[in-house]
């Protein structure tokens, strides 16, 4: 099953889908992560879902240059290494699922697979929202002393995360371009801090997009027409991430997390019912 890119035959309103998408993704890149699954919908709803997998995929690594570029020295290399082979399973499993199924089934996949993500997100949040209100009515106006953090995990606890994190991140990220989320998650839980997490997230994702490369040329979703609509939003990509590094200090990361939140949720649910 091959890509089916055809420029000359994308509407005026999948010209700006793909755009705004393209902003997306660079603003994610260099901002707050979990806003990525907004262009991974737009692009299915632009294009042909197989299609659409392949046409991202050049978009995020050129983003993945440009926050590697401005956050490469805040990486956590230790959780790195302990991410990506896992990770590279994940990829695998998701380039044998791509291979298997038609266009319609990957987009109601897609949205179950965003839906989900969303929610298990939202739960997470949800969850540290209470417990700080909890801890609050405990011990008003006094400074909380932080809960056991994963420093005093045992090594199987931390490897067995890293395992289920990565194997289902590269899972995701191959089929759906999705794993956003899943590292957000993971990374929260360990406790990075947001200049770490940037960094972290760039160095992460621009090793793995490089490694799907091969699948997705040898799946045909990457070819000389695809990649001819990259070089043409390539400037929106770039203007995204500049504005992203502009606002990452200045917005408060917990009300445009929450929005992010509620916008995947609906965008998952649309691509279920389209």
């Amino acid at each position: 099953m091959g890509t089916a890119v055809d420029i000359s035959a994308i509407a005026p309103l999948g010209w700006v889908l793909l755009v705004a998408g393209c902003l997306v993704i660079g603003f994610s890149k260099t901002a707050f992560a979990g806003v990525g699954l907004l262009a991974t919908v737009a692009f299915a709803f632009a294009l042909p879902t197989r299609a659409s997998t392949g046409a991202v995929l050049p978009m995020l690594i050129l983003a993945d240059v440009v926050a590697v570029a401005l956050y490469r020295r805040h990486a956590h290399w230790k959780l790195l290494v302990r991410l990506l082979p896992w990770m590279l399973v994940g990829l695998a499993l998701g380039a044998v699922f791509l291979d298997v199924v038609d266009d319609v089934a990957l987009r109601r996949f897609l949205g179950v697979l965003l839906l989900l993500l969303a929610a298990l997100q939202g739960r997470a949040m949800l969850n540290a929202s209470r417990a700080a209100r909890a801890a609050e009515r405990e011990r008003p106006g006094e400074a909380l002393e932080p809960s056991p953090g994963p420093e005093s995990w045992s090594p199987l606890r931390r490897r067995a995360l890293a395992g289920a994190a990565g194997g289902s991140a590269g899972f995701a990220t191959m089929v759906a371009n999705a794993a956003g989320p899943i590292s957000t998650m993971y990374l929260l839980v360990m406790r990075v801090d947001k200049m770490g997490f940037v960094g972290t997230a760039a160095w992460l994702f621009f090793i793995v997009n490089l490694a799907k490369v091969p699948f997705s040329v040898g799946l045909g979703l990457i070819d000389g027409q695809s990649l001819l609509l990259n070089l043409l939003l390539a400037p929106a990509v770039l203007a995204g991430a500049f504005l992203g590094a502009k606002v990452l200090r200045r917005v408060p990361q917990r009300i445009f997390a929450s929005t992010t939140l509620a916008l995947t949720a609906v965008s998952a649910v649309g691509l279920l019912l389209v």
